[in-house]
């Protein structure tokens, strides 16, 4: 008897785990409740301060007004004016500030998303566009592009953008992957990746001696990272771009999961691995090269955001990681736009020094502790 009751006595209480489907959908919630503050303080706080019913009620209005005249004959601009009126507060709503957030949220999670997959490539949390330096390829690629081509067009398209970008962020992703199969250690090749932007950088300055005064500042606030120059038609590019990016990685889920696991696994579940890898670095390249055309290059988010998600959702599972690391991402972006421009106003800073104060302490934290288990 007293057996039995010492065997009760040593018995656990009650402990309340919440399952990963479970933690996932609260993550999101929360998620979803950070980023619905973070939109109504952008809209509202500025050099013009909007009170709250007066976005939602031009916001209703230009809804209603929009569903009324969608099929109506006009260009895009003369609907937009239509819908917005001609007052001070709406001009500054729809033409700068809601494009600004939506564009920080979307560009935000797709280079969330791209820091993720590269991660996954390389099997490695340190791992993503910036610090291999395939953001600085791009940039690279994008500057020479504005600054001869556009010596001789009036103006650079944001395709064409895109398109420069891409082609930047693959040449450097080649040269990493061929420096990869040769250097087993990832700290010699996060080395090789800050080498290889320094160079990309060295040409982007030397391009930048042969610009006008004109194109100088535009590269230059443009290489910094900003969304101060957000408009629709930037926006329907990154939506055009970087949704459909995202809903490709995440129906690659069940492959990624596979082939996180090992090439040999991967192989066993029926994945041709060589073509996936392939697929899985150009839709990484495509989502920060689309981040870089628009944006500029943004530093630590590729690489921070997708950590803390792994972290809030105590799990890797792919298609729990790609939507709550594009949602965690448009938060982070939001919040730091948000404090970019309100801490030091009306002086604007880059939304990459931001970013880099929030995202360079958890890439530390990431190397320490990695470090301490490899010791362990």
């Amino acid at each position: 008897m007293k057996a039995g009751n010492s065997q009760i006595a040593k018995e656990p209480g009650p402990v309340i785990r919440l399952g990963n489907r479970s933690r996932f959908t609260l993550v999101i919630l929360i998620l979803i409740a950070l980023l619905i503050p973070a939109l109504l303080l952008n809209v509202n706080i500025g050099s013009v301060p909007i009170a709250a019913g007066d976005v939602f009620r031009m916001i209703w209005d230009a809804i209603r007004y929009g569903l009324a005249n969608l099929f109506t004959n006009g260009g895009f601009a003369d609907k937009l004016q239509s819908v917005t009126g001609s007052s001070t507060e709406s001009q500054i709503l729809f033409t700068i500030r809601i494009p600004r957030i939506l564009l920080a949220a979307v560009l935000g999670g797709a280079l969330s998303v791209s820091g993720y997959l590269l991660q996954v490539f390389f099997r490695n949390p340190i791992a993503g566009p910036f610090v291999l330096g395939i953001s600085s390829g791009a940039k690279m690629v994008v500057g020479i592009t504005l600054v001869f081509l556009g010596s001789f067009f009036s103006g650079v398209s944001s395709f064409t953008m895109l398109a420069a970008a891409f082609i930047g962020s693959l040449l450097v992703t080649a040269v990493v992957l061929l420096f990869s199969q040769k250097v087993r250690n990832m700290s010699m090749l996060l080395v090789i990746g800050i080498m290889v932007s320094y160079i990309c950088g060295a040409v982007t300055d030397f391009c930048i001696t042969f610009a006008s005064d004109h194109d100088v500042a535009n590269l230059t606030s443009w290489s910094m990272g900003t969304f101060s120059g957000a408009s629709w038609q930037n926006v329907g590019t990154a939506l055009l771009v970087c949704i459909p990016g995202t809903v490709a990685a995440l129906l690659l889920s069940k492959p990624i999961g596979a082939y996180a696991l090992g090439e040999g696994y991967a192989q066993s579940m029926g994945i041709r691995v060589r073509p996936f890898r392939v697929l899985l670095i150009l839709l990484s390249s495509l989502l920060s090269a689309c981040v870089t055309a628009i944006a500029g290059p943004i530093s630590f988010v590729g690489i921070a955001v997708p950590h803390i998600t792994r972290s809030l959702l105590k799990s890797s599972k792919p298609s729990f990681m790609i939507p709550a690391t594009f949602l965690c991402g448009a938060v982070f972006c939001v919040f730091c736009d948000l404090i970019a421009r309100t801490v030091f106003a009306p002086t604007e800073l880059s939304i990459g020094t931001v970013t880099s104060v929030f995202g360079a302490p958890v890439v530390i934290y990431m190397m320490v502790n990695r470090r301490r288990g490899m010791e362990d």
